[in-house]
Protein backbone atom coordinates (compact mmCIF):
# COMPACT_ATOMS: atom_id res chain seq x y z
CA UNK A 1 0.00 0.00 0.00
CA UNK A 2 1.31 3.12 -1.20
CA UNK A 3 1.44 5.88 1.76
CA UNK A 4 1.43 8.79 -0.67
CA UNK A 5 -2.01 9.32 -2.56
CA UNK A 6 -3.63 13.02 -3.31
CA UNK A 7 -4.97 13.73 -0.03
CA UNK A 8 -1.57 13.11 2.18
CA UNK A 9 0.08 15.46 -1.25
CA UNK A 10 -2.58 17.63 -0.27
CA UNK A 11 -1.88 18.12 3.60
CA UNK A 12 1.70 17.92 2.87
CA UNK A 13 1.55 21.38 0.46
CA UNK A 14 -0.79 22.69 2.99
CA UNK A 15 2.57 22.46 5.39
CA UNK A 16 0.09 20.72 8.27
CA UNK A 17 1.36 18.06 10.83
CA UNK A 18 0.16 14.63 10.17
CA UNK A 19 0.88 11.28 10.57
CA UNK A 20 -0.14 8.36 8.62
CA UNK A 21 -1.64 5.39 9.63
CA UNK A 22 -2.64 1.74 8.11
CA UNK A 23 -5.00 -0.56 8.50
CA UNK A 24 -6.13 -3.98 7.88
CA UNK A 25 -9.23 -2.58 5.57
CA UNK A 26 -12.69 -5.10 5.54
CA UNK A 27 -14.54 -4.74 2.22
CA UNK A 28 -17.92 -6.33 4.66
CA UNK A 29 -17.57 -4.34 7.90
CA UNK A 30 -21.27 -3.55 8.35
CA UNK A 31 -19.52 0.57 9.43
CA UNK A 32 -16.26 1.22 7.33
CA UNK A 33 -15.68 4.00 9.96
CA UNK A 34 -16.09 1.90 12.99
CA UNK A 35 -13.96 -0.79 11.77
CA UNK A 36 -11.07 1.52 10.74
CA UNK A 37 -11.67 2.80 15.08
CA UNK A 38 -11.60 -1.15 16.13
CA UNK A 39 -8.56 -1.40 13.73
CA UNK A 40 -7.08 1.40 15.52
CA UNK A 41 -7.38 0.95 18.67
CA UNK A 42 -9.83 4.48 18.66
CA UNK A 43 -12.17 5.35 20.05
CA UNK A 44 -14.57 5.80 17.33
CA UNK A 45 -15.73 9.91 18.39
CA UNK A 46 -12.17 10.40 17.11
CA UNK A 47 -12.18 8.49 13.87
CA UNK A 48 -13.96 11.25 11.22
CA UNK A 49 -15.90 9.61 8.29
CA UNK A 50 -15.89 11.58 5.22
CA UNK A 51 -19.45 11.35 3.17
CA UNK A 52 -20.27 12.75 0.56
CA UNK A 53 -23.68 14.36 0.07
CA UNK A 54 -25.75 16.84 -2.09
CA UNK A 55 -27.29 20.18 -0.63
CA UNK A 56 -30.09 21.65 -3.04
CA UNK A 57 -28.17 19.63 -5.86
CA UNK A 58 -24.67 20.71 -5.31
CA UNK A 59 -21.81 18.55 -3.93
CA UNK A 60 -20.98 18.51 0.11
CA UNK A 61 -18.39 17.32 1.69
CA UNK A 62 -18.95 16.17 5.57
CA UNK A 63 -16.73 15.21 7.85
CA UNK A 64 -18.55 13.32 11.05
CA UNK A 65 -17.42 11.22 13.76
CA UNK A 66 -17.54 7.54 12.85
CA UNK A 67 -20.13 6.18 15.72
CA UNK A 68 -22.29 9.60 14.35
CA UNK A 69 -25.07 10.07 11.81
CA UNK A 70 -25.63 12.78 9.54
CA UNK A 71 -29.26 14.83 9.72
CA UNK A 72 -30.04 16.00 6.65
CA UNK A 73 -32.03 19.22 7.39
CA UNK A 74 -28.86 20.46 9.77
CA UNK A 75 -26.88 19.18 6.89
CA UNK A 76 -28.63 21.33 4.55
CA UNK A 77 -29.03 24.52 7.53
CA UNK A 78 -25.32 24.11 7.66
CA UNK A 79 -24.57 23.94 3.91
CA UNK A 80 -27.12 27.43 3.55
CA UNK A 81 -29.62 25.33 1.62
CA UNK A 82 -32.65 23.72 1.88
CA UNK A 83 -32.47 20.01 1.30
CA UNK A 84 -29.73 17.54 1.60
CA UNK A 85 -29.08 13.80 0.52
CA UNK A 86 -26.52 11.51 0.64
CA UNK A 87 -24.35 11.07 -2.89
CA UNK A 88 -24.53 7.53 -4.37
CA UNK A 89 -21.38 5.79 -4.51
CA UNK A 90 -20.68 5.95 -8.26
CA UNK A 91 -21.08 9.45 -7.82
CA UNK A 92 -19.26 10.31 -4.94
CA UNK A 93 -16.06 8.57 -6.38
CA UNK A 94 -16.48 10.59 -9.62
CA UNK A 95 -16.76 13.92 -7.59
CA UNK A 96 -13.63 13.31 -5.38
CA UNK A 97 -11.95 10.97 -7.49
CA UNK A 98 -11.24 8.45 -4.54
CA UNK A 99 -12.82 4.79 -3.59
CA UNK A 100 -15.63 4.49 -1.31
CA UNK A 101 -14.09 3.54 1.32
CA UNK A 102 -11.15 5.77 0.62
CA UNK A 103 -12.74 9.02 0.23
CA UNK A 104 -10.51 12.08 1.86
CA UNK A 105 -11.63 15.56 2.15
CA UNK A 106 -8.27 16.30 0.93
CA UNK A 107 -7.01 15.84 -2.69
CA UNK A 108 -9.88 15.56 -4.24
CA UNK A 109 -10.65 16.22 -7.66
CA UNK A 110 -12.69 19.50 -6.48
CA UNK A 111 -12.32 21.34 -3.32
CA UNK A 112 -16.69 21.51 -2.64
CA UNK A 113 -17.87 23.01 0.18
CA UNK A 114 -17.26 21.24 2.95
CA UNK A 115 -19.26 20.99 6.46
CA UNK A 116 -17.12 19.79 9.91
CA UNK A 117 -18.74 18.42 12.74
CA UNK A 118 -18.72 20.78 15.39
CA UNK A 119 -18.39 18.08 18.05
CA UNK A 120 -14.71 16.90 16.39
CA UNK A 121 -13.18 20.31 17.22
CA UNK A 122 -12.92 18.73 21.53
CA UNK A 123 -10.46 16.42 20.36
CA UNK A 124 -6.77 17.08 20.66
CA UNK A 125 -5.86 14.91 17.43
CA UNK A 126 -8.29 13.37 14.82
CA UNK A 127 -8.09 10.27 12.29
CA UNK A 128 -9.41 10.62 8.64
CA UNK A 129 -9.21 8.80 5.23
CA UNK A 130 -5.72 9.43 4.01
CA UNK A 131 -7.12 8.68 0.28
CA UNK A 132 -7.07 5.19 -0.18
CA UNK A 133 -8.67 2.37 1.88
CA UNK A 134 -6.80 1.05 4.71
CA UNK A 135 -5.28 4.56 5.43
CA UNK A 136 -5.56 7.10 8.02
CA UNK A 137 -4.35 10.68 8.45
CA UNK A 138 -3.77 11.99 11.85
CA UNK A 139 -3.97 15.26 12.83
CA UNK A 140 -5.06 18.32 14.87
CA UNK A 141 -9.08 19.06 13.90
CA UNK A 142 -8.21 22.99 13.44
CA UNK A 143 -5.92 21.74 10.79
CA UNK A 144 -8.43 19.72 9.23
CA UNK A 145 -10.84 22.70 9.05
CA UNK A 146 -8.58 25.19 8.11
CA UNK A 147 -7.17 23.22 4.91
CA UNK A 148 -10.49 22.38 3.85
CA UNK A 149 -11.87 25.28 4.90
CA UNK A 150 -15.07 23.84 6.35
CA UNK A 151 -17.85 25.47 7.60
CA UNK A 152 -18.01 24.16 11.55
CA UNK A 153 -21.45 23.25 12.53
CA UNK A 154 -23.45 20.59 14.80
CA UNK A 155 -24.99 18.05 12.24
CA UNK A 156 -25.24 15.19 13.67
CA UNK A 157 -28.82 12.95 14.38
Amino acid sequence: MSKVTPATRALSAAGVAFTVHSYDYDPDAESIGLQAAAALGEDPARVLKTLMALVDGKPVCVIVPSDQEVSMKKLAAAARGKSAQMMKPPEAERVTGYKVGGISPFGQRKQVATVLERSALAHELVYLNGGQRGLQVRMKPTDVRDVVKAVVADVIT
